[in-house]
């Protein structure tokens, strides 16, 4: 009787409590780490509403990575996130960038086709020669170098450089001093070299917001979905750099285009991508990386600097062989900082559809061929690098 007893099968509530107790104790293991991670979120919002206050550029990128550089610093090493955090990050900012673009916007650049593709490539050639200069000056690596000195689309940079095999914090410190340089320069030497003329900026158009209606919130949100689920996977199956980036922008792209209303995303929800991104960025600092960057950042302020003046330079000869107004030609080919670009020469009194829509052109150009471009130059240095 005993022997059959402890033959009878187990009750079938044994394992499921095994389940039960398994998970019980992952949770428990996982739970100083989920604190953890809480609570740097709740911080980098806080953070990043506070530099939302101070009008600080990509304010929500640069606040929470400041609070991830906070954290790896006071335990003393790297502190990644789940990688899935960054690729959530990635997928929005893709599909924001593609929100930015509208065939309008293409279709009055094509007005000065020829000079402002060659404009935009004489701003992107020189951007990259300071991105060489500075790899070979500070000891940066070159790909981070390079991408570092992209001018425009620099959250969408940031957010591809860690796949590119770049040093993802570098970038993002790089990109940002970049673009504060260019906000707290060239709007004031806009103003000291063109004289406002504010009665003319009213008539101003913006191309790419004429006639064109908006989504009910719950179709935009499921068709944005759509796009970055179908985009992540078109970008892993045809292995295109930073597929959580390219594929969501590409087919948001696509999808964007043949709707016939405006594709908007939520500001919340692009402000929590740009926390999510910059805080992961942020917990991965080390004092090795903060050595080298403090070299390369007093460099850059004067590479920047000299940019910025070739860049009034382009543009000035823009409005030469173009006769578009001076304060149109100089704001539409600055490096970034395209926001205040726009509010710029709407004081000034010049063409804001105009110098909205040669930013952007150049913005899409930069994304579609940047990566491919650093890619291809990173890969001929190599062998010379080599040789040596």
């Amino acid at each position: 009787m005993v022997w059959q007893l402890s033959s009878l099968p187990e009750s079938p509530s044994i394992p499921h409590q095994n389940r039960l107790s398994c998970w019980r104790e992952k949770l428990v293991e996982n739970l100083p780490k989920t604190k953890k991670i809480t609570q740097q979120i709740i911080t980098a919002i806080g953070v990043g509403l506070l530099f939302s206050w101070l009008n600080v550029p990509v304010g929500w990128l640069l606040g929470p990575m400041l609070v991830g550089i906070a954290y790896a610093i006071s335990l003393g090493c790297r502190q990644p996130l789940p990688s899935s955090f960054k690729l959530i990050g990635q997928v929005v900012v893709g599909l924001v960038t593609a929100t930015r673009f509208s065939p309008e916007t293409i279709s009055v650049a094509t007005t000065y086709a020829l000079p402002l593709l060659l404009c935009v490539f004489l701003t992107g050639s020189l951007s990259l020669f300071n991105g060489y200069l500075l790899s070979r000056w500070a000891g940066i690596d070159r790909t981070t170098s390079l991408l570092g000195f992209i001018p425009g689309a620099s959250s969408s940079i940031v957010v591809m450089s860690e796949e590119m095999g770049a040093d993802a914090l570098a970038v993002a410190l790089l990109q940002y001093i970049r673009l504060l340089l260019v906000v707290l320069i060239i709007p004031s030497a806009a103003t000291l070299l063109v004289p406002a003329t504010p009665d003319t900026s009213v008539t101003a158009t913006v191309a790419t917001t004429s006639n064109v209606t908006t989504l009910p919130m719950a179709w935009n949100l499921l068709i944005l979905v759509g796009c970055g689920i179908v985009g992540f996977w078109a970008g892993k199956r045809f292995r295109l750099p930073s597929p959580g980036f390219f594929g969501p922008f590409l087919v948001g792209l696509a999808a964007f285009w043949g709707l016939p209303d405006k594709m908007q995303m939520p500001q919340p929800v692009f402000a929590g991508a740009l926390l999510l991104i910059g805080l992961s960025i942020g917990v991965q600092f080390d004092w090795q990386t903060a050595r080298k960057l403090f070299k390369a950042v007093l460099i850059e302020i004067g590479l920047v600097i000299g940019l910025i003046l070739m860049c009034l330079g382009i543009g000035y000869g823009f409005h030469l062989i173009t006769d578009v107004d001076m304060s149109t030609a100089i704001l539409g080919f600055t490096p970034g900082g395209i926001e205040a670009m726009v509010a710029t020469v709407m004081q000034l009194g010049g063409d804001t559809g105009l110098v909205l829509a040669m930013q952007l052109t150049r913005m899409l150009g930069i994304i579609m061929i940047a990566p491919w471009l650093v890619a291809f130059l990173v890969k001929r240095a190599k062998p010379s690098d080599d040789r040596k």
